[in-house]
């Protein structure tokens, strides 16, 4: 964590990868301001209060806390893959806050062969030092990618040949008779809402995982579990047989 006006400002200079900057609402800085926009930073305006919880010195109206993971270029990790000769597979997530959840979920991406997962810009759990040690170090094997509009990602995506699913249960579809096997990018939604509707009305799918119990849902790290390894036994038929 680093606080203060002149250590963000240093921070922020030295080009460092910044997961999260909080400012007071009441503060105007414009060099950290502008800074913060040539760095892909997104600024979240809260109360004082917020601030003080984080820290009881001196902070100025401003803390941010740097990656402890270095963020890459979407567009990069396709071109290798392609390169590579291998099938995109990747995870997008979409609001995911809880730190354990987000760890939990990137162990088992890393373990399925997922090659990069994508987060928004803000709304997304911290990449701390909780979320690595609850990966069990997969963050330190895996690729992270931040970008501030998963619409436009999904854009992307698609006019690269990559089908996006998107798990909701209010889908029809059965994730279990979905065909997984080619290029695909699957979305996770929060916690608490799901995907955003506007994400769901611009995938090419919509899958669901079937529960046979009296619980109406799973949790975020289960079912996304459920569904990555889903895509992995599919892609394994052909050579099964």
């Amino acid at each position: 964590m680093v606080f203060g006006i002149q250590s963000v400002l240093e921070t922020l200079r030295s080009g460092q990868q910044i997961d999260k900057l909080f400012m007071e609402k009441e503060l105007s800085h414009p060099e950290i301001q502008q800074l913060a926009f040539q760095n892909r930073v997104t600024i979240q305006r809260v109360p004082t209060e917020k601030l003080n919880r984080l820290t009881r010195k001196n902070h100025q109206g401003v803390i941010c806390f740097t990656a402890v993971v270095q963020y890459v270029k979407l567009s990069n990790v396709i071109a290798e893959v392609n390169e590579e000769g291998e099938t995109p597979f990747i995870l997008l997530l979409d609001r995911i806050t809880d730190v354990r959840n987000f760890g939990a979920i990137a162990r088992t991406a890393e373990c399925a062969g997922v090659q990069v997962i994508v987060i928004p810009g803000r709304g997304n759990a911290a990449i701390n030092s909780e979320a690595m040690k609850t990966s069990s170090g997969a963050l330190n094997h895996i690729a992270v990618c931040r970008e501030y509009d998963l619409a436009d990602t999904i854009r992307y995506l698609q006019k690269s040949g990559i089908k996006v699913v998107a798990c909701t249960e209010k889908s029809y579809r059965d994730v279990f008779t979905t065909d997984l096997t080619g290029p695909i990018a699957v979305i996770m939604g929060s916690e608490e809402n799901g995907i955003t509707p506007e994400l769901l009305a611009l995938v090419d799918g919509h899958v669901k995982i079937p529960l046979l119990g009296n619980v109406g849902s799973l949790n975020v790290s289960v079912a996304t579990g459920v569904v990555l390894y889903e895509v992995v036994r599919q892609r394994s038929l052909p050579a099964v047989q």
